[in-house]
């Protein structure tokens, strides 16, 4: 992709987004626009050289403003977080196909060249994720149809909208399908985040307070495999640049249960703690992982930074936010648990 091309990221003040962008100025992109309907000061990264536009993409009008003038579109706006956010939020999950659907119409409007479209694992079949035991899952495993509900449905219907835009319109849509990114520079604490962030927060939190216990969400045997940041963003642009149409897993195939990835924050933090399980907690499937065949036979490469390695970085920036958090006031850690 030239550098002289205008690029716009949907979700610009997310995780992700935050990110991506970061990155592609590394690379010497200049001409980029960044929406997000979050206030500018909430955003998790924000950059004085690039175009940062304060928007609700659930409104047609407002993907318009953002897509005019651009050639490549990363959605990566979606209303989620954890799964303690997407079980009891479905039809705030669900509304977000406003988004995707309002920016792939003001794509078509304005000829945009290249559409990514960032879904998700949880559209796969949940009859294949029961054993944490799980076979990986393979891109054809999504149907027959029986995703997450909300997100995941969300998720699955916004794709065949991406399939269906470059069929009938040709729009030249990507789809990646994430499992679990992580990393610095995101959501730690307050009902969104992700499991590694959660279990990252809570170790810290019994470290700093001297309280040593630490509550798991399930019994700690459900699996999942987790994405560092750096892997998301190579393959999401990998697969933006390239001529592969149909969706496509990007994620680590290094599978560990929730209680092996406390096992590893605790290694890190040099720590051991009592745990506690909360059995009726939200924990989404007993198990998930990526079966990454296809992305290796197509681009030669697949997500390989470890996940001790990850964790390690993850770990010790949620670290220094939250002393400094504690340190000017701010809620104590141990009511961060």
């Amino acid at each position: 992709m030239s550098s002289t091309q205008n690029i716009l990221v949907c979700g610009a003040g997310g995780f992700i987004g935050g990110h991506l962008i970061a990155d592609l100025r590394r690379q010497g992109f200049t001409g980029i626009r960044a929406a997000d309907r979050k206030p500018l000061e909430e955003w998790y990264q924000r950059f004085d050289d690039v175009e940062n536009l304060h928007l609700n993409l659930e409104r047609l009008e407002d993907c318009e403003k953002a897509v005019e003038g651009y050639d490549v579109v990363y959605n990566l706006a979606a209303d989620m977080g954890g799964m303690g956010f997407i079980e009891l939020n479905k039809a705030l999950c669900m509304i977000t196909v406003l988004i995707n659907t309002h920016l792939l119409l003001a794509a078509k409007k304005f000829g945009v060249k290249r559409f990514f479209y960032a879904s998700s694992a949880c559209v796969y079949n949940g009859d294949k994720q029961r054993d944490p035991n799980v076979t990986a899952l393979k891109e054809e495993d999504a149907y027959p149809a029986l995703p997450e509900d909300g997100y995941g449905w969300e998720k699955l219907f916004s794709e065949r909208m991406c399939r269906h835009f470059r069929e009938d319109f040709g729009i030249e849509a990507r789809i990646g399908r994430y499992h679990n990114v992580y990393g610095p520079n995101g959501t730690y604490d307050g009902g969104r985040e992700k499991a590694p962030a959660a279990v990252c927060r809570k170790v810290i939190a019994a470290k700093l307070s001297g309280k040593h216990d630490i509550e798991i969400w399930g019994d700690g045997n459900q699996t999942r495999s987790f994405m560092y940041i750096d892997d998301c963003l190579h393959g999401t642009q990998m697969l933006t640049n390239s001529d592969f149409i149909e969706p496509i897993n990007i994620g680590s195939s290094e599978m560990v249960s929730i209680n092996q990835l406390v096992d590893i924050v605790e290694d890190i933090a040099g720590m051991k703690l009592k745990r506690n399980y909360k059995l009726d907690a939200p924990k989404g499937v007993n198990g998930r992982n990526s079966d990454n065949t296809l992305i290796q036979k197509t681009f030669g490469w697949q997500p390989g930074i470890k996940l001790r390695a990850g964790l390690e970085i993850t770990y010790r920036w949620i670290h220094d936010e939250m002393v400094r958090e504690q340190a000017a006031g701010g809620m104590s850690v141990v009511n961060r648990t």
